[in-house]
Protein backbone atom coordinates (compact mmCIF):
# COMPACT_ATOMS: atom_id res chain seq x y z
CA UNK A 1 0.00 0.00 0.00
CA UNK A 2 1.12 3.33 -0.68
CA UNK A 3 2.37 5.29 2.57
CA UNK A 4 1.65 8.83 1.40
CA UNK A 5 2.15 10.30 5.26
CA UNK A 6 -0.26 13.16 5.68
CA UNK A 7 -2.67 14.80 2.48
CA UNK A 8 -3.71 18.36 1.79
CA UNK A 9 -7.29 17.54 1.71
CA UNK A 10 -9.32 20.83 0.56
CA UNK A 11 -6.80 23.13 1.90
CA UNK A 12 -5.87 21.21 5.17
CA UNK A 13 -2.83 18.62 5.81
CA UNK A 14 -5.02 14.93 7.58
CA UNK A 15 -3.36 11.90 7.85
CA UNK A 16 -3.59 9.36 5.09
CA UNK A 17 -5.95 6.93 6.91
CA UNK A 18 -8.26 10.40 7.60
CA UNK A 19 -8.41 11.65 4.12
CA UNK A 20 -11.88 9.94 3.55
CA UNK A 21 -14.56 10.28 1.05
CA UNK A 22 -18.58 9.38 0.75
CA UNK A 23 -19.04 5.97 -1.32
CA UNK A 24 -21.59 7.76 -2.94
CA UNK A 25 -19.27 10.29 -4.05
CA UNK A 26 -19.85 11.26 -7.81
CA UNK A 27 -16.20 10.51 -8.91
CA UNK A 28 -16.51 6.77 -7.41
CA UNK A 29 -19.22 6.16 -9.66
CA UNK A 30 -18.88 7.79 -13.02
CA UNK A 31 -15.18 8.32 -13.40
CA UNK A 32 -15.30 11.98 -12.95
CA UNK A 33 -11.99 13.33 -11.79
CA UNK A 34 -9.30 15.09 -13.21
CA UNK A 35 -5.39 14.30 -12.27
CA UNK A 36 -1.76 15.13 -12.38
CA UNK A 37 1.41 12.91 -12.30
CA UNK A 38 4.21 14.77 -10.80
CA UNK A 39 7.62 14.13 -9.69
CA UNK A 40 10.09 15.63 -7.27
CA UNK A 41 13.99 14.82 -7.19
CA UNK A 42 17.16 14.89 -4.89
CA UNK A 43 19.16 18.00 -6.20
CA UNK A 44 22.93 18.70 -4.75
CA UNK A 45 21.59 21.83 -2.41
CA UNK A 46 18.26 20.98 -2.00
CA UNK A 47 15.32 18.78 -3.71
CA UNK A 48 13.49 20.18 -7.19
CA UNK A 49 9.89 19.50 -8.69
CA UNK A 50 10.03 18.93 -12.29
CA UNK A 51 7.62 21.61 -14.50
CA UNK A 52 5.39 22.49 -11.48
CA UNK A 53 3.37 25.35 -12.18
CA UNK A 54 3.11 23.46 -16.01
CA UNK A 55 1.67 20.69 -14.49
CA UNK A 56 -0.56 22.30 -12.10
CA UNK A 57 -1.64 24.17 -15.46
CA UNK A 58 -2.52 20.90 -17.07
CA UNK A 59 -4.91 20.49 -14.23
CA UNK A 60 -7.06 23.52 -14.11
CA UNK A 61 -7.33 23.15 -18.18
CA UNK A 62 -8.48 19.18 -17.26
CA UNK A 63 -10.98 20.79 -15.10
CA UNK A 64 -12.21 23.44 -17.20
CA UNK A 65 -13.02 20.92 -19.74
CA UNK A 66 -15.25 18.89 -17.62
CA UNK A 67 -16.61 22.19 -16.29
CA UNK A 68 -15.20 21.83 -12.70
CA UNK A 69 -14.58 25.25 -10.74
CA UNK A 70 -11.82 24.74 -8.53
CA UNK A 71 -11.90 26.84 -5.22
CA UNK A 72 -8.18 27.49 -5.02
CA UNK A 73 -5.79 28.93 -7.74
CA UNK A 74 -3.33 28.23 -9.51
CA UNK A 75 -0.52 29.48 -7.35
CA UNK A 76 -2.73 27.93 -4.63
CA UNK A 77 -2.11 24.67 -5.57
CA UNK A 78 1.51 24.93 -6.38
CA UNK A 79 2.31 26.06 -2.39
CA UNK A 80 0.05 23.11 -1.68
CA UNK A 81 2.20 20.68 -3.17
CA UNK A 82 5.52 22.46 -1.96
CA UNK A 83 3.86 22.33 1.89
CA UNK A 84 2.89 18.54 1.62
CA UNK A 85 6.39 17.44 0.15
CA UNK A 86 8.08 19.02 3.60
CA UNK A 87 5.54 18.07 5.82
CA UNK A 88 6.38 14.38 4.74
CA UNK A 89 9.88 15.16 4.63
CA UNK A 90 9.95 13.72 1.00
CA UNK A 91 12.94 15.14 -1.05
CA UNK A 92 12.15 12.81 -4.09
CA UNK A 93 9.03 11.27 -5.08
CA UNK A 94 6.05 11.28 -6.70
CA UNK A 95 3.06 13.40 -6.29
CA UNK A 96 -0.79 13.13 -7.06
CA UNK A 97 -3.51 16.07 -7.25
CA UNK A 98 -6.47 14.66 -7.87
CA UNK A 99 -9.61 16.84 -8.00
CA UNK A 100 -13.17 15.18 -7.77
CA UNK A 101 -16.88 15.63 -7.14
CA UNK A 102 -18.19 14.47 -4.18
CA UNK A 103 -21.42 13.32 -2.96
CA UNK A 104 -24.60 15.39 -3.65
CA UNK A 105 -27.39 13.96 -6.59
CA UNK A 106 -26.57 11.04 -7.82
CA UNK A 107 -26.93 10.42 -11.62
CA UNK A 108 -24.93 11.02 -14.43
CA UNK A 109 -25.10 14.80 -14.32
CA UNK A 110 -23.02 16.07 -11.21
CA UNK A 111 -25.22 18.75 -10.43
CA UNK A 112 -24.10 20.81 -7.54
CA UNK A 113 -21.70 18.14 -6.20
CA UNK A 114 -19.21 19.68 -4.51
CA UNK A 115 -15.61 20.13 -5.82
CA UNK A 116 -13.36 18.84 -4.10
CA UNK A 117 -9.12 18.82 -4.29
CA UNK A 118 -6.35 16.72 -2.78
CA UNK A 119 -2.71 16.43 -3.05
CA UNK A 120 -0.54 12.90 -1.90
CA UNK A 121 2.75 12.50 -1.89
CA UNK A 122 5.12 9.43 -1.70
CA UNK A 123 8.30 7.74 -2.37
CA UNK A 124 8.17 6.03 -5.99
CA UNK A 125 11.06 4.80 -7.89
CA UNK A 126 11.28 3.82 -11.46
CA UNK A 127 7.57 3.40 -12.80
CA UNK A 128 8.62 0.14 -14.94
CA UNK A 129 11.92 -1.00 -12.89
CA UNK A 130 15.22 0.24 -12.59
CA UNK A 131 16.67 -2.52 -14.17
CA UNK A 132 14.41 -1.42 -17.58
CA UNK A 133 16.34 1.78 -17.97
CA UNK A 134 18.64 0.11 -19.10
CA UNK A 135 17.60 -3.44 -21.01
CA UNK A 136 14.32 -1.87 -22.40
CA UNK A 137 10.98 -3.09 -21.98
CA UNK A 138 8.84 -6.01 -23.96
CA UNK A 139 5.74 -4.25 -26.05
CA UNK A 140 2.63 -5.52 -27.24
CA UNK A 141 0.14 -3.86 -29.59
CA UNK A 142 -3.34 -3.71 -27.57
CA UNK A 143 -6.02 -5.16 -29.12
CA UNK A 144 -7.96 -1.96 -27.27
CA UNK A 145 -8.12 1.50 -29.53
CA UNK A 146 -7.34 4.51 -27.87
CA UNK A 147 -9.90 6.69 -28.10
CA UNK A 148 -11.11 8.61 -30.58
CA UNK A 149 -11.02 12.94 -30.06
CA UNK A 150 -15.15 13.26 -29.97
CA UNK A 151 -15.32 10.36 -27.98
CA UNK A 152 -13.64 11.14 -24.96
CA UNK A 153 -11.68 15.10 -24.47
CA UNK A 154 -8.60 13.12 -24.93
CA UNK A 155 -6.56 16.68 -23.61
CA UNK A 156 -8.29 16.18 -20.30
CA UNK A 157 -6.05 13.87 -17.69
CA UNK A 158 -9.26 12.85 -16.83
CA UNK A 159 -10.17 9.46 -14.48
CA UNK A 160 -12.43 8.17 -16.54
CA UNK A 161 -10.46 7.91 -19.50
CA UNK A 162 -7.86 5.56 -17.89
CA UNK A 163 -10.55 2.43 -18.10
CA UNK A 164 -8.99 2.50 -21.83
CA UNK A 165 -5.40 2.10 -20.46
CA UNK A 166 -6.45 -0.43 -17.32
CA UNK A 167 -7.98 -2.85 -20.06
CA UNK A 168 -4.53 -2.56 -22.09
CA UNK A 169 -2.40 -2.83 -19.45
CA UNK A 170 -4.15 -6.08 -17.51
CA UNK A 171 -3.91 -7.61 -21.38
CA UNK A 172 -0.31 -6.35 -22.04
CA UNK A 173 0.79 -8.39 -18.18
CA UNK A 174 -1.60 -11.42 -18.72
CA UNK A 175 0.19 -12.07 -22.03
CA UNK A 176 3.36 -12.06 -21.10
CA UNK A 177 4.72 -8.33 -21.65
CA UNK A 178 5.66 -5.03 -19.73
CA UNK A 179 3.26 -2.72 -21.73
CA UNK A 180 0.87 -1.67 -24.10
CA UNK A 181 1.04 0.27 -26.97
CA UNK A 182 -2.42 1.42 -28.42
CA UNK A 183 -2.98 2.58 -31.99
CA UNK A 184 -5.18 5.22 -32.71
CA UNK A 185 -9.04 5.00 -34.22
CA UNK A 186 -7.36 5.75 -37.77
CA UNK A 187 -4.91 2.57 -36.79
CA UNK A 188 -1.74 4.51 -36.29
CA UNK A 189 0.71 4.31 -33.41
CA UNK A 190 -1.21 7.04 -30.34
CA UNK A 191 0.77 6.06 -27.37
CA UNK A 192 0.90 3.57 -24.04
CA UNK A 193 -1.05 3.35 -21.30
CA UNK A 194 0.15 6.21 -19.65
CA UNK A 195 3.70 6.79 -21.80
CA UNK A 196 3.96 8.92 -24.84
CA UNK A 197 6.17 6.74 -27.57
CA UNK A 198 9.27 8.21 -29.50
CA UNK A 199 10.72 5.73 -32.58
CA UNK A 200 14.86 6.56 -34.02
CA UNK A 201 15.70 5.93 -37.26
CA UNK A 202 18.79 7.20 -38.90
CA UNK A 203 19.09 9.54 -36.24
CA UNK A 204 16.02 11.04 -36.93
CA UNK A 205 13.09 11.36 -33.73
CA UNK A 206 9.88 11.02 -34.56
CA UNK A 207 7.08 11.20 -31.99
CA UNK A 208 3.12 11.32 -33.23
CA UNK A 209 1.22 14.47 -33.15
CA UNK A 210 -1.47 16.08 -30.62
CA UNK A 211 -3.86 14.20 -31.78
CA UNK A 212 -5.56 11.52 -29.76
CA UNK A 213 -2.27 11.60 -27.24
CA UNK A 214 -2.21 13.47 -24.28
CA UNK A 215 -0.06 16.26 -24.31
CA UNK A 216 2.77 15.11 -21.99
CA UNK A 217 5.06 17.52 -20.68
CA UNK A 218 8.14 14.90 -20.20
CA UNK A 219 7.11 14.25 -23.91
CA UNK A 220 7.35 18.03 -25.10
CA UNK A 221 10.57 18.60 -22.34
CA UNK A 222 12.39 15.53 -24.75
CA UNK A 223 11.36 17.52 -27.82
CA UNK A 224 13.06 21.11 -26.74
CA UNK A 225 15.92 18.82 -25.26
CA UNK A 226 16.82 16.25 -28.25
CA UNK A 227 16.65 19.57 -30.57
CA UNK A 228 18.75 21.06 -28.63
CA UNK A 229 21.05 18.04 -28.70
CA UNK A 230 21.01 19.11 -32.46
CA UNK A 231 19.01 15.95 -32.87
CA UNK A 232 15.81 16.35 -35.91
CA UNK A 233 12.85 15.83 -34.60
CA UNK A 234 9.20 14.94 -36.29
CA UNK A 235 5.50 15.25 -34.42
CA UNK A 236 4.17 12.86 -37.30
CA UNK A 237 1.92 9.58 -37.59
CA UNK A 238 3.53 6.90 -38.44
CA UNK A 239 2.38 2.78 -38.14
CA UNK A 240 3.11 -0.06 -35.89
CA UNK A 241 5.47 -1.89 -38.45
CA UNK A 242 7.59 1.82 -38.76
CA UNK A 243 7.95 0.68 -35.17
CA UNK A 244 9.38 -2.99 -35.63
CA UNK A 245 11.85 -1.25 -37.93
CA UNK A 246 12.81 1.05 -35.98
CA UNK A 247 16.60 1.57 -34.50
CA UNK A 248 15.72 2.54 -31.26
CA UNK A 249 11.89 3.20 -29.80
CA UNK A 250 11.38 4.64 -26.36
CA UNK A 251 8.46 5.33 -23.61
CA UNK A 252 8.53 8.49 -21.80
CA UNK A 253 6.14 9.81 -18.56
CA UNK A 254 6.17 11.48 -15.25
CA UNK A 255 6.33 7.87 -13.95
CA UNK A 256 8.12 6.11 -16.80
CA UNK A 257 10.83 9.18 -17.29
CA UNK A 258 12.70 7.85 -20.44
CA UNK A 259 12.48 4.07 -20.53
CA UNK A 260 13.30 2.28 -23.93
CA UNK A 261 11.63 -0.57 -25.64
CA UNK A 262 13.84 -3.75 -26.50
CA UNK A 263 11.13 -5.65 -28.08
CA UNK A 264 7.32 -5.18 -29.93
CA UNK A 265 5.10 -7.96 -30.39
CA UNK A 266 8.06 -10.38 -30.14
CA UNK A 267 10.02 -8.10 -32.64
CA UNK A 268 13.80 -7.14 -31.37
CA UNK A 269 14.00 -3.13 -31.41
CA UNK A 270 17.40 -2.26 -32.92
CA UNK A 271 20.35 -3.78 -30.39
CA UNK A 272 17.13 -4.93 -28.52
CA UNK A 273 18.33 -2.96 -25.63
CA UNK A 274 18.64 1.50 -24.91
CA UNK A 275 20.28 2.59 -27.97
CA UNK A 276 22.72 5.62 -28.26
CA UNK A 277 20.06 8.13 -28.85
CA UNK A 278 18.12 7.07 -25.63
CA UNK A 279 21.13 7.09 -23.68
CA UNK A 280 21.71 10.55 -24.75
CA UNK A 281 18.17 11.96 -23.84
CA UNK A 282 17.95 9.93 -20.69
CA UNK A 283 21.44 11.21 -19.48
CA UNK A 284 20.51 14.91 -20.43
CA UNK A 285 16.53 14.77 -18.96
CA UNK A 286 18.26 12.90 -15.56
CA UNK A 287 20.56 15.85 -15.30
CA UNK A 288 18.17 18.48 -15.59
CA UNK A 289 15.79 17.11 -13.13
CA UNK A 290 18.52 16.30 -10.64
CA UNK A 291 19.44 20.17 -10.96
CA UNK A 292 22.60 19.48 -12.38
CA UNK A 293 22.23 21.67 -15.36
CA UNK A 294 21.79 25.27 -15.07
CA UNK A 295 20.60 25.74 -18.13
CA UNK A 296 17.16 24.00 -17.54
CA UNK A 297 16.64 25.48 -14.41
CA UNK A 298 13.51 27.37 -15.19
CA UNK A 299 11.90 23.88 -15.12
CA UNK A 300 12.37 23.62 -11.90
CA UNK A 301 10.88 24.60 -8.78
CA UNK A 302 13.60 24.19 -5.58
CA UNK A 303 12.63 23.69 -1.90
CA UNK A 304 14.13 22.73 0.77
CA UNK A 305 13.10 20.35 3.75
Amino acid sequence: MVDAGKIWFDGKLVPQAEANVNVLCHTLHYGTAVFEGIRCYACPQDSAVFRLQDHVRRLFESAKILQFDIAFSQEDICQAILETLKINNLAEGYIRPLVFLGAGGMGVNPGDNPVHVIIASWAWGAYLGQEALEKGIRVRTSSFTRQHVNAMMTKSKAAGNYVNSVLAKKEALQDGYDEAMLLDAQGYVSEATGENIFIVRDGIIRTPPLGSILAGLTRNSLIRIARDLGYEVLEQRFSRDEVYTADEAFFCGTAAEVTPICQVDRRQIGAGHAGPVTKALQKAFFAIVKGENPDYDRWLTHYSL
